[in-house]
Protein backbone atom coordinates (compact mmCIF):
# COMPACT_ATOMS: atom_id res chain seq x y z
CA UNK A 1 0.00 0.00 0.00
CA UNK A 2 1.24 3.35 -0.75
CA UNK A 3 2.31 5.79 1.99
CA UNK A 4 0.03 8.90 2.72
CA UNK A 5 2.67 11.11 1.21
CA UNK A 6 3.42 9.25 -2.33
CA UNK A 7 -0.80 9.57 -2.45
CA UNK A 8 -1.06 13.34 -1.90
CA UNK A 9 2.29 13.81 -4.61
CA UNK A 10 0.13 11.46 -7.10
CA UNK A 11 -3.18 13.26 -6.46
CA UNK A 12 -1.72 16.69 -6.88
CA UNK A 13 0.12 15.62 -10.10
CA UNK A 14 -3.20 14.38 -11.68
CA UNK A 15 -4.82 17.63 -10.29
CA UNK A 16 -2.34 19.69 -12.03
CA UNK A 17 -2.32 17.66 -15.39
CA UNK A 18 -6.29 18.02 -15.62
CA UNK A 19 -6.52 21.30 -14.00
CA UNK A 20 -9.81 20.31 -12.38
CA UNK A 21 -10.93 18.50 -9.03
CA UNK A 22 -14.07 16.99 -10.44
CA UNK A 23 -11.75 15.28 -13.80
CA UNK A 24 -8.95 14.46 -10.67
CA UNK A 25 -11.93 12.45 -8.46
CA UNK A 26 -12.89 10.86 -11.57
CA UNK A 27 -9.37 9.40 -12.16
CA UNK A 28 -9.01 8.08 -8.44
CA UNK A 29 -12.62 6.87 -8.42
CA UNK A 30 -13.62 9.47 -5.26
CA UNK A 31 -16.18 11.84 -5.34
CA UNK A 32 -15.35 15.41 -5.67
CA UNK A 33 -16.19 16.48 -2.10
CA UNK A 34 -13.79 13.89 -1.10
CA UNK A 35 -11.74 15.74 -3.96
CA UNK A 36 -11.94 18.97 -2.24
CA UNK A 37 -11.43 17.86 1.27
CA UNK A 38 -8.26 15.80 0.43
CA UNK A 39 -6.73 19.24 -1.05
CA UNK A 40 -8.28 21.37 1.75
CA UNK A 41 -6.21 18.57 3.82
CA UNK A 42 -2.81 19.10 2.01
CA UNK A 43 -2.60 22.57 2.24
CA UNK A 44 -3.77 23.16 5.67
CA UNK A 45 -1.04 20.72 6.31
CA UNK A 46 1.74 22.61 4.40
CA UNK A 47 0.12 26.04 5.58
CA UNK A 48 0.01 27.47 2.06
CA UNK A 49 -2.17 27.67 -0.57
CA UNK A 50 -1.48 25.60 -3.19
CA UNK A 51 -3.97 26.37 -5.93
CA UNK A 52 -6.61 29.18 -7.11
CA UNK A 53 -10.22 27.59 -7.38
CA UNK A 54 -12.86 28.98 -9.79
CA UNK A 55 -16.44 26.92 -10.35
CA UNK A 56 -14.92 24.73 -13.01
CA UNK A 57 -11.00 24.97 -13.04
CA UNK A 58 -8.39 25.10 -10.76
CA UNK A 59 -4.27 26.87 -11.62
CA UNK A 60 -1.50 26.51 -9.31
CA UNK A 61 -0.24 29.33 -6.95
CA UNK A 62 3.73 29.76 -6.98
CA UNK A 63 3.79 27.77 -3.86
CA UNK A 64 1.41 24.92 -5.85
CA UNK A 65 4.41 25.19 -8.71
CA UNK A 66 7.28 24.57 -6.43
CA UNK A 67 5.19 21.56 -4.82
CA UNK A 68 4.07 20.20 -8.12
CA UNK A 69 7.97 20.31 -9.08
CA UNK A 70 9.19 18.35 -5.85
CA UNK A 71 6.24 15.99 -6.31
CA UNK A 72 7.27 14.95 -10.57
CA UNK A 73 10.85 14.21 -9.62
CA UNK A 74 9.69 12.61 -6.09
CA UNK A 75 7.66 10.32 -8.01
CA UNK A 76 9.55 9.46 -10.67
CA UNK A 77 12.41 8.94 -7.88
CA UNK A 78 9.84 6.17 -6.07
CA UNK A 79 9.42 4.31 -9.26
CA UNK A 80 12.71 4.05 -10.15
CA UNK A 81 13.86 2.71 -6.32
CA UNK A 82 10.75 0.06 -7.11
CA UNK A 83 11.61 -0.85 -10.26
CA UNK A 84 15.31 -1.55 -9.31
CA UNK A 85 13.96 -3.39 -5.87
CA UNK A 86 11.83 -5.87 -8.31
CA UNK A 87 14.29 -6.07 -11.74
CA UNK A 88 14.77 -9.60 -10.61
CA UNK A 89 11.55 -9.86 -10.99
CA UNK A 90 10.80 -11.64 -15.00
CA UNK A 91 8.05 -10.16 -15.93
CA UNK A 92 7.58 -6.74 -16.61
CA UNK A 93 4.88 -5.37 -14.58
CA UNK A 94 3.48 -1.71 -13.38
CA UNK A 95 2.50 1.05 -15.37
CA UNK A 96 3.10 2.07 -18.58
CA UNK A 97 2.31 5.67 -20.37
CA UNK A 98 2.23 5.99 -24.08
CA UNK A 99 1.90 8.81 -26.62
CA UNK A 100 1.07 8.43 -29.98
CA UNK A 101 -0.68 10.62 -32.36
CA UNK A 102 -4.10 10.92 -33.35
CA UNK A 103 -4.40 8.84 -36.85
CA UNK A 104 -1.56 6.45 -36.47
CA UNK A 105 -1.97 5.98 -33.18
CA UNK A 106 -5.62 4.67 -34.09
CA UNK A 107 -4.86 2.35 -36.74
CA UNK A 108 -1.30 1.32 -36.06
CA UNK A 109 -0.04 1.16 -32.77
CA UNK A 110 -3.50 0.66 -30.36
CA UNK A 111 -3.38 -2.84 -32.02
CA UNK A 112 0.32 -3.16 -31.34
CA UNK A 113 -0.59 -2.50 -27.06
CA UNK A 114 -2.82 -5.06 -27.29
CA UNK A 115 -0.68 -7.70 -28.62
CA UNK A 116 1.73 -6.31 -26.26
CA UNK A 117 -1.28 -6.51 -23.61
CA UNK A 118 -1.43 -10.18 -24.57
CA UNK A 119 2.43 -10.79 -23.65
CA UNK A 120 2.97 -9.10 -20.85
CA UNK A 121 -0.54 -9.01 -18.99
CA UNK A 122 0.61 -7.60 -15.65
CA UNK A 123 1.75 -3.79 -17.36
CA UNK A 124 -0.93 -1.76 -16.94
CA UNK A 125 -0.98 0.10 -20.12
CA UNK A 126 -2.40 3.76 -20.50
CA UNK A 127 -2.25 5.49 -24.19
CA UNK A 128 -3.13 8.46 -25.13
CA UNK A 129 -3.47 10.16 -28.60
CA UNK A 130 -3.19 13.85 -29.47
CA UNK A 131 -2.46 15.85 -32.45
CA UNK A 132 0.39 17.49 -31.08
CA UNK A 133 3.88 16.52 -29.51
CA UNK A 134 3.59 16.71 -25.61
CA UNK A 135 6.09 17.02 -22.97
CA UNK A 136 6.81 13.51 -22.01
CA UNK A 137 8.45 14.58 -18.82
CA UNK A 138 5.50 17.00 -17.66
CA UNK A 139 2.54 14.75 -18.80
CA UNK A 140 4.36 11.70 -17.43
CA UNK A 141 4.68 9.42 -20.03
CA UNK A 142 7.20 6.73 -20.32
CA UNK A 143 7.13 6.94 -24.33
CA UNK A 144 5.62 8.82 -27.36
CA UNK A 145 5.27 7.14 -31.06
CA UNK A 146 5.93 9.42 -32.99
CA UNK A 147 7.12 10.36 -37.13
CA UNK A 148 9.48 12.95 -37.86
CA UNK A 149 12.13 14.46 -35.06
CA UNK A 150 11.13 16.10 -32.24
CA UNK A 151 12.80 19.33 -31.08
CA UNK A 152 13.17 18.08 -27.35
CA UNK A 153 16.63 17.56 -27.70
CA UNK A 154 16.32 16.47 -23.45
CA UNK A 155 14.50 13.06 -24.89
CA UNK A 156 16.25 9.63 -26.00
CA UNK A 157 15.11 8.56 -29.45
CA UNK A 158 15.30 5.12 -31.44
CA UNK A 159 14.25 5.17 -34.87
CA UNK A 160 11.90 2.15 -35.53
CA UNK A 161 10.99 2.75 -39.55
CA UNK A 162 12.55 4.75 -42.35
CA UNK A 163 9.94 6.76 -43.75
CA UNK A 164 10.66 8.74 -47.27
CA UNK A 165 8.06 11.33 -48.13
CA UNK A 166 6.98 12.29 -51.57
CA UNK A 167 4.61 14.69 -53.55
CA UNK A 168 2.23 12.56 -54.97
CA UNK A 169 -1.07 13.58 -57.08
CA UNK A 170 -4.05 11.30 -58.83
CA UNK A 171 -3.75 10.77 -62.83
CA UNK A 172 -7.25 12.52 -62.79
CA UNK A 173 -5.59 15.52 -61.25
CA UNK A 174 -1.95 15.48 -63.50
CA UNK A 175 -4.23 14.85 -66.96
CA UNK A 176 -6.17 17.96 -66.26
CA UNK A 177 -3.32 20.25 -64.86
CA UNK A 178 -0.12 18.67 -66.32
CA UNK A 179 3.05 17.22 -64.32
CA UNK A 180 5.20 19.89 -62.90
CA UNK A 181 9.09 19.47 -64.50
CA UNK A 182 10.32 21.40 -61.55
CA UNK A 183 10.09 22.93 -57.70
CA UNK A 184 9.38 26.32 -59.28
CA UNK A 185 6.27 24.95 -61.07
CA UNK A 186 4.49 23.92 -58.03
CA UNK A 187 4.07 27.58 -57.82
CA UNK A 188 1.41 27.57 -60.60
CA UNK A 189 -0.22 24.15 -59.45
CA UNK A 190 -3.35 23.51 -56.80
CA UNK A 191 -1.44 22.08 -53.60
CA UNK A 192 -3.06 20.28 -51.08
CA UNK A 193 -1.71 21.40 -47.88
CA UNK A 194 -1.29 18.99 -44.59
CA UNK A 195 -0.86 21.93 -41.59
CA UNK A 196 1.31 20.30 -38.80
CA UNK A 197 2.50 21.36 -35.37
CA UNK A 198 3.84 24.84 -35.85
CA UNK A 199 5.07 24.34 -39.65
CA UNK A 200 5.12 27.46 -41.95
CA UNK A 201 2.37 27.40 -43.99
CA UNK A 202 2.81 26.15 -47.38
CA UNK A 203 6.62 26.21 -47.44
CA UNK A 204 8.06 23.07 -48.88
CA UNK A 205 11.70 22.54 -48.83
CA UNK A 206 13.59 20.12 -51.42
CA UNK A 207 17.21 18.90 -51.75
CA UNK A 208 18.43 17.76 -55.64
CA UNK A 209 22.57 17.18 -56.43
CA UNK A 210 22.88 18.84 -52.87
CA UNK A 211 20.88 21.85 -53.70
CA UNK A 212 18.36 22.84 -51.48
CA UNK A 213 15.36 24.66 -53.04
CA UNK A 214 12.22 25.97 -51.17
CA UNK A 215 8.65 26.78 -52.16
CA UNK A 216 5.51 28.94 -51.34
CA UNK A 217 2.90 26.53 -52.82
CA UNK A 218 -0.86 27.75 -52.65
CA UNK A 219 -3.61 25.72 -52.87
CA UNK A 220 -7.77 25.77 -52.25
CA UNK A 221 -7.37 22.87 -49.49
CA UNK A 222 -5.66 22.80 -46.63
CA UNK A 223 -6.34 20.39 -42.87
CA UNK A 224 -4.24 19.61 -39.70
CA UNK A 225 -5.17 15.81 -40.13
CA UNK A 226 -2.79 13.35 -42.81
CA UNK A 227 -6.13 11.21 -43.74
CA UNK A 228 -8.27 13.82 -44.66
CA UNK A 229 -5.56 15.59 -47.09
CA UNK A 230 -4.98 12.11 -48.73
CA UNK A 231 -8.56 11.83 -49.56
CA UNK A 232 -8.53 15.35 -51.38
CA UNK A 233 -5.25 13.89 -53.11
CA UNK A 234 -7.12 10.49 -54.18
CA UNK A 235 -9.93 12.63 -55.25
CA UNK A 236 -7.74 14.71 -57.82
CA UNK A 237 -7.76 17.72 -56.07
CA UNK A 238 -4.54 18.33 -55.86
CA UNK A 239 -0.75 18.08 -55.10
CA UNK A 240 0.63 16.71 -51.77
CA UNK A 241 3.59 15.33 -49.49
CA UNK A 242 2.52 12.56 -47.90
CA UNK A 243 4.81 9.50 -46.38
CA UNK A 244 5.20 5.83 -48.18
CA UNK A 245 4.10 4.19 -44.79
CA UNK A 246 0.78 6.16 -46.40
CA UNK A 247 1.09 5.99 -50.25
CA UNK A 248 2.83 2.39 -50.71
CA UNK A 249 -0.70 0.69 -51.15
CA UNK A 250 -1.90 3.52 -53.54
CA UNK A 251 1.24 4.08 -55.68
CA UNK A 252 1.01 0.36 -56.33
CA UNK A 253 -2.80 0.28 -57.29
CA UNK A 254 -1.76 3.46 -59.32
CA UNK A 255 -4.19 5.64 -57.67
CA UNK A 256 -1.21 7.97 -56.64
CA UNK A 257 1.55 8.65 -58.49
CA UNK A 258 4.93 10.30 -57.59
CA UNK A 259 5.52 13.55 -58.56
CA UNK A 260 9.09 15.46 -58.86
CA UNK A 261 11.04 12.38 -58.07
CA UNK A 262 14.59 13.52 -58.02
CA UNK A 263 14.13 16.04 -55.39
CA UNK A 264 14.25 15.10 -52.04
CA UNK A 265 11.89 16.02 -49.30
CA UNK A 266 12.65 15.51 -45.26
CA UNK A 267 12.03 12.26 -43.96
CA UNK A 268 9.53 11.86 -41.81
CA UNK A 269 10.77 8.26 -40.10
CA UNK A 270 9.18 7.11 -37.34
CA UNK A 271 11.10 7.05 -33.87
CA UNK A 272 9.71 6.01 -30.36
CA UNK A 273 10.90 8.65 -28.03
CA UNK A 274 11.75 8.54 -23.98
CA UNK A 275 12.92 10.59 -21.55
CA UNK A 276 16.11 8.67 -20.02
CA UNK A 277 18.06 5.62 -20.39
CA UNK A 278 19.25 5.44 -16.24
CA UNK A 279 17.61 2.71 -14.21
CA UNK A 280 14.73 2.00 -17.48
CA UNK A 281 11.97 0.21 -16.15
CA UNK A 282 11.82 -3.52 -17.36
CA UNK A 283 8.47 -2.74 -18.87
CA UNK A 284 9.75 0.53 -21.07
CA UNK A 285 12.19 -1.39 -22.60
CA UNK A 286 9.97 -4.38 -23.37
CA UNK A 287 7.30 -2.37 -25.15
CA UNK A 288 10.42 -0.77 -27.12
CA UNK A 289 11.99 -4.07 -28.30
CA UNK A 290 8.50 -4.71 -28.99
CA UNK A 291 7.75 -2.18 -31.44
CA UNK A 292 11.65 -2.54 -33.02
CA UNK A 293 10.57 -5.98 -33.81
CA UNK A 294 7.17 -5.46 -35.03
CA UNK A 295 8.65 -2.62 -37.76
CA UNK A 296 11.42 -4.42 -38.69
CA UNK A 297 11.40 -5.88 -42.60
CA UNK A 298 9.45 -9.15 -42.50
CA UNK A 299 8.31 -9.11 -38.98
CA UNK A 300 5.11 -10.52 -37.96
CA UNK A 301 5.50 -9.63 -34.20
Amino acid sequence: MKTDLTSDLEFFVLLARFGSLSATARALDLTPPAATRRLAQMEAKLGVRLVNRTTRTVSLTPEGETYLEHATRILADVRTMEEAVSSSLAAPRGLLRVNATLGFGRTTIAPLVSKFANLYPEVEVQFEVTDRPVDLVEHGFDVAVRFGELPDKRLNARRILSNRRFLCASPAYLERYGTPASVTDLVRHRCIVHRQNNDAYGIWRFVRDQHREVVKVHGMLSSNDGDIVLGWALDGHGILIRSEWDLSRYLESGRLKVVLPDFVLPSADLFVYYPSRRNQPVRVRAFIDFLVRHFQPGSKA
